[in-house]
């Protein structure tokens, strides 16, 4: 009993020093000195550099764990870029690979790509919170004042709870796609099945979209309604967000106290634009797959039509951030793929483990454009203020997000010197942490794995890094200055 105590707090012990290095460092190299104070606060760890480093880290230890000649399949050898990427792209929840991953790495690889893969999905912060939980560490007010940076919520109360909420949430919805996929994987691969069914299920859910099936992801089960729908029904609930299952839970839980119907009306702000702009873009996505494809015999041509509505809503929902095909997208026609840049560029929700610029930051954008055509000074939304700093923050994520996109296009255009739909669609899909590709991700350059793989590292922390950059209270900045006029338009 003591050996097993000791060995933990061993373990915790190594774990906050990890946590802590950075602030440790700084508060020991400048101790004694002049205006050591104001140097300790500049260089103190702040919830975007944890991120930050947090996600860079697991990306380095990923990578030396694959480059292990225990990850790999006898006979297979993983370089350093290959190991970098397929880290990279799990830690950040991407699902792009330069190589095989069911050929090419042992199962012990494997396991290190899904530990990247759910810590990835849950993130620094949560993970960091429930180690600390579970080596019974004490979670102090700084470390609440993370949770409550990273989720933006408004009280430092029942923050550890909901962490550990969010734990259980997560491995019970993982578990009840495990048992969906086992349907179809135990009767197809025997005592693997399992093995397949935990994996692909923790990957549908934290939005990774990587696979052990051959690499043509779920092409071979496109009409399988088991493999299909268990695939919608975690990505959909994943890309919702954290905050919105609490808030649904509240309000069906007190109307039905009431024996009243539950309905969305009652619900917060946040809540309704999620599920709207959800239904909206599922819905919309798959109504234009079905038009655009409906004759295409390399997609949807030759399905039934119950297929047909079955594959494009699996592409709609995909394309949230997922990763999973049932079609190999480089047959989809021109107009389809302009659509799913759109769509992919968007992503999920915020809190949850979707990738792209949100749901909720693109609402709010077109309400604050219509709010301007209309010459009105509020931005109103569902008879609901919202704030400047909001919408600077909206302003902010977007045109980050964009301008990364394109300059980064434009460098892995120079060295791949690809076709150009094919590389913005594996641009596009790796800064939304979507991992579709139109068949580049294998045939890229060395130079080209490492923009495509800061691509995916900026894509995961950069909308959040912004937000919460923009969400600090200093005002030692804020100087008034005299207004000016400027022509735009």
């Amino acid at each position: 009993m003591l050996r097993t105590t000791y060995r933990k707090s061993r373990v915790a012990t190594a774990f906050i020093s990890l946590y802590n290095a950075y602030d440790y460092y700084a508060k020991f190299t400048i101790s004694g000195k002049k205006g050591s104070h104001n140097r300790m606060k500049k260089h103190r760890l702040t919830t975007t550099r944890i991120i930050m480093l947090g996600f860079f880290l697991g990306a380095v230890i990923g990578t030396i764990c694959l480059m292990l000649p225990i990850s790999a399949r006898q006979g297979q050898d993983v370089p350093f870029f290959d190991a970098l990427f397929v880290a990279m792209s799990s830690i950040c929840v991407t699902g792009l690979s330069t190589v095989n991953i069911g050929q090419t790495f042992s199962t012990f690889g494997q396991v290190i790509i899904l530990l990247l893969i759910q810590f990835g999905g849950l993130g620094i912060v949560t993970f960091t919170t429930i180690v600390l939980y579970i080596f019974r560490r004490r979670i102090t007010l700084s470390d609440r004042m993370l949770i409550q940076s990273a989720y933006n919520l408004d009280t430092l109360s029942g923050l550890v709870k909901l962490t550990i909420r969010i734990l259980k949430v997560t491995l019970c919805l993982e578990g009840l796609g495990a048992i969906g996929y086992a349907f179809v994987f135990i009767p197809a691969y025997g005592i693997q099945g399992i093995w397949f069914s935990i994996f692909h299920a923790v990957s549908a859910f934290c939005n990774a979209g990587i696979d052990l099936l051959g690499g043509n992801s779920f092409c071979q089960y496109a009409d399988n309604f088991i493999i299909n729908f268990t695939t919608i029904f975690l990505i959909i609930l994943s890309g919702l967000g954290f905050p919105v299952y609490w808030e649904v839970v509240r309000v069906t839980t007190s109307r039905l106290r009431k024996r009243q119907t539950p309905y969305v009306r009652k619900m917060n702000l946040h809540t309704k634009i999620v599920l709207l702009a959800t239904l909206f873009f599922v819905v919309t996505g798959a109504i234009l797959t079905l038009l655009f494809e409906y004759d295409n015999p390399d997609t949807l041509g030759a399905m039934s039509m119950p297929h047909k509505l079955m594959a494009s809503l699996f592409q709609s929902v995909t394309l949230r951030t997922a990763g999973f095909a049932t079609i190999s997208q480089e047959y989809f026609r021109p107009a389809s793929c302009l659509v799913y840049l759109i769509f992919m560029f968007v992503g999920g929700s915020p809190a949850g483990t979707a990738g792209g610029v949100k749901t909720v930051t693109i609402t709010l954008l077109i309400a604050s454009m219509f709010a301007n055509i209309k010459g009105k000074n509020n931005v109103i939304v569902m008879n609901r203020k919202i704030s400047d700093d909001t919408i600077r923050r909206c302003v902010a994520i977007v045109t980050f997000s964009l301008s990364s996109l394109f300059v980064l296009t434009i460098a892995l255009l120079a060295v791949q010197q690809s076709n150009f739909l094919d590389t913005l669609y594996e641009m596009t899909s790796a800064i939304a942490t979507v991992g579709l590709s139109r068949g580049l991700t294998g045939s890229l350059h060395p130079i080209g794995k490492l923009i495509v793989t800061l691509t995916m590292y900026l894509g995961r922390i950069g909308p959040i890094t912004f937000a919460l950059a923009f969400n600090s209270h200093t005002t030692a900045d804020n100087i008034s200055c005299a207004e000016s006029k400027v022509i735009i338009g």
